[in-house]
């Protein structure tokens, strides 16, 4: 070969290699923009694949033809398995779902090499790519940033496969490379027009290609330029029955995400990658004997519905997909079973949930559902935080120090859970997110905070309870009488702050306010009695001196809850109008 034609090969494999690179920033730049836009809308979609197999299927391909990504999909799958979200059964079905809805980027690909030789699609895309950069850089408000991301990633996707098929028709049509490429295909066995065992090669190169990738579509894009002919000499690189086999592989390939996003994670999220595995290895086999041994008849099919290439790998993909869902839909708890029995119950493993494992790093990928999580251990953490309180107040009163331990062993999952919610809220806020849920983050680090300073007033009355038991003391009716009092009102803040924070409810504020109010108020009364008494000679000094720490710790405690309740204000107001 010429010294020009292998510069020309050169030429064209790095531009095929910057073609990929601008493909795959515009996949992620859509994909994720569209996702944090649609983030509430995924949490309701995910919440519905619940219902039934046919609704799993329709959430799995929705949300994927959203982040035009079915590997981003089924990592948020294994995610949800993970913290309890989804049973693997739903995931089944949302799995399934997922494989239908990555089609699309075939035939956004399809899409991309229509038009004339005057103007073309990829030129109105370009177009589209440019007026989203002016919006990113024009506009300050997020959302309207986040549609000009959007459209900067459907111009580059366009753009990206544009640069790919331009480089490889530049080799098509020089007859030198071409000649060669076909001479090294037939050498080795791939020329032919009926594939027997080559067949599990380019099945295998494709699945490997996938899974070094990590993206399907990529790969996709990479064969649809490779197999559509040049308009000129009506040559292509690769026959159509060659890229249905290496479109097969990658559907084995995409599965190494989910495999690999489930190491580490609980024995039912690893069953949900498996399922996808399943899935997807058993549809390649029900199709790569008829690829195999009657591929050219199949492509002659193909040709007879649509003459274009790109438009012919795009069907067989969707077909693939769709075929596969309807045959293995009837067997989903039969999916589900094998999973089961080849990624067994570990028995030293727990059987119960770690309090931790809600906040899987993988729903990252979801900040919209990872945000929610959130709040959900917020909750737990101050139910613990409260019932210490309610533990630490019995043993004050009846000075019975019994229940210490498990107070110490509540104490240290609270410290923890401050910890690791502090540390899931950094990641999350080096997140793209909402203006909203950009709002939340802040406000939870103060939340997780006042949980936890409620838990450590609950330890001081411990403390004050066993200075008790060790001097003698005790408390006299009428002290007690208050102590009550006190405590019915902070149990009832406790209620009311709990209803607003679960359920982002700014209606019981009033009552918050009022009980708030009361703590203050009691705080006060107590102090003033504990001087009366002191002056009547009623109340021990060792018993007073803990009275009056005691009444100042429980009307913190009511500040510390009335300002979790007060931290809604800065996003309620915004959650209301966006509904």
């Amino acid at each position: 070969m010429p010294i020009e034609g292998v510069l020309l090969i050169i030429n064209s494999m790095l531009l095929i290699l910057g073609g990929i690179v601008v493909f795959m920033l515009g996949m992620e730049m859509m994909g994720s923009n569209l996702e944090r836009a649609a983030g509430k809308n995924i949490r309701k979609l995910m919440g519905k694949a619940a219902k039934n197999r046919f609704t799993g299927i329709g959430t799995g391909a929705v949300v994927t033809a959203l982040v035009n990504s079915s590997s981003a999909t089924t990592v948020m799958i294994v995610g949800f398995v993970n913290v309890g979200l989804m049973t693997l059964t739903q995931a089944a079905s949302v799995i399934m779902g997922a494989n239908i809805g990555t089609t699309i980027s075939a035939f956004i690909m399809a899409l991309s090499s229509a038009g004339n030789s005057y103007f073309s699609v990829t030129a109105i895309f370009a177009l589209i790519a440019f007026i989203g950069f002016v919006i990113t850089l024009v506009c300050k408000k997020d959302k309207v940033k986040r549609i000009g991301n959007i459209l900067e990633g459907v111009g580059l996707i366009f753009l990206g496969f544009n640069i790919m098929s331009g480089a490889v028709n530049s080799m098509l049509a020089n007859g030198d490379i071409s000649s060669a490429v076909q001479n090294v295909f037939i050498a080795i066995g791939l020329g032919k027009q009926t594939l027997t065992w080559e067949v599990i090669v380019l099945f295998l190169l494709g699945a490997a290609l996938t899974a070094m990738m990590q993206s399907s579509a990529a790969l996709t894009a990479i064969v649809i330029a490779l197999a559509t002919p040049d308009p000129a000499s009506g040559v292509s690189l690769i026959s159509l029955q060659m890229a249905m086999c290496i479109i097969l592989g990658a559907n084995v390939g995409t599965c190494f995400t989910s495999v690999l996003s489930s190491m580490g994670a609980t024995v039912n999220a690893k069953r949900a990658a498996m399922v996808h595995l399943l899935f997807n290895v058993s549809g390649c086999i029900i199709f790569l004997f008829p690829v195999a041994f009657a591929g050219k008849y199949i492509a002659v099919f193909l040709d007879k519905i649509v003459p274009d290439t790109e438009w012919q790998i795009a069907i067989f993909h969707m077909f693939f997909n769709l075929v596969t869902t309807l045959l293995l839909l009837p067997f989903v708890k039969w999916l589900v079973k094998l999973a089961c029995l080849i990624v067994p119950e570990k028995k030293t493993e727990s059987v119960q949930k770690s309090t931790f494992e809600i906040l899987d790093e993988r729903l990252l990928k979801t900040p919209a559902i990872a945000v929610g999580q959130v709040r959900k251990e917020i909750v737990t953490m101050g139910n613990l935080a409260f019932t210490n309180y309610k533990r630490a107040m019995d043993m004050l009163v009846s000075g019975n120090m019994e229940g210490k331990e498990q107070f110490a062993e509540t104490e240290d999952k609270i410290n923890a859970l401050n910890k690791y919610i502090t540390q899931f809220l950094i990641k999350l806020s080096f997140q793209e997110i909402s203006e909203t849920d950009e709002k939340k983050v802040s406000s939870f680090y103060h939340v997780t905070s006042d949980m936890e300073r409620i838990g450590d007033y609950a330890e001081n009355i411990t403390e004050y309870a066993e200075r008790l038991i060790g001097l003698n003391a005790s408390f006299s009716s009428h002290a007690l009488e208050e102590i009550s009092i006190m405590d019915k009102h902070i149990t009832e803040l406790y209620k009311n702050v709990e209803l607003a924070f679960s359920n982002h409810d700014l209606s019981f504020m009033r009552k918050i306010e009022e009980e708030e109010e009361a703590t203050d108020a009691m705080c006060k009364t107590m102090q003033q009695s504990h001087i009366r008494r002191t002056d009547e000679g009623r109340c021990s000094p060792e018993a007073g001196a803990v009275f009056l720490q005691l009444a100042v710790n429980l009307e913190r405690i009511g500040d510390h809850m009335y300002n979790i309740a007060n931290s809604l204000k800065i996003y309620v107001d915004e959650i209301v109008k966006a509904s």
